[in-house]
């Protein structure tokens, strides 16, 4: 049974096979290879029967496949424990300085009060752990009316938003 992912604030099944390490990619089917294997099948990835995405490991650096962000349709970060933070800073450096408009998914332990600030940096796919309560989820992007701070989706702080609306 396919499992449950949140894209721009709705609930999809996910057609994407996340890959492990080391394994192999296989010869159809949406894959979402790591960043290594990625790197071994660049050029052969187009000819296969399916769509081929990145996922990067806290440690890897996004600048690493800048030069295909235009023909990757999704790239996925792992959150190994919810205290890792180094994800906020690849998704935030994808959108901003490597120009990433594709799905950006976090995955692993993604948890429901990181949501609201993991979209803020630019993630607009969330793939929950199996039992996580999807409903719950999709209610913490509800829990702040406004932030204060810039980010991906509102590059301007509040002020300078009211400041440019009132003059227009």
């Amino acid at each position: 049974m396919p499992r449950i992912i949140i894209v721009d604030r709705t609930l999809q099944e996910d057609t994407w096979e996340t890959l492990p390490r080391d394994a192999a990619l296989p010869d159809s089917g949406n894959v979402i290879a790591p960043l290594e294997t990625w790197r071994h099948v660049r050029e052969s990835a187009r000819a296969r029967s399916g769509a081929v995405g990145v996922w990067l490991a806290p440690d890897d650096d996004p600048a690493g496949i800048a030069p295909d962000v235009e023909r990757l349709p999704v790239i996925a970060v792992q959150f190994p424990q919810f205290a890792d933070g180094r994800g906020y800073s690849t998704a935030r450096l994808l959108r901003a300085r490597h120009g990433f408009r594709g799905q950006l998914r976090a995955f692993g332990e993604v948890l429901r009060d990181q949501l609201f600030y993991l979209e803020r940096v630019g993630f607009n796919a969330f793939a929950l752990k199996e039992g996580r309560n999807v409903a719950d989820a999709l209610a913490a992007f509800a829990d702040f009316s406004e932030a204060y701070q810039a980010s991906a989706l509102a590059p301007e702080p509040p002020y300078r938003r009211r400041t440019t609306a009132a003059g227009a």
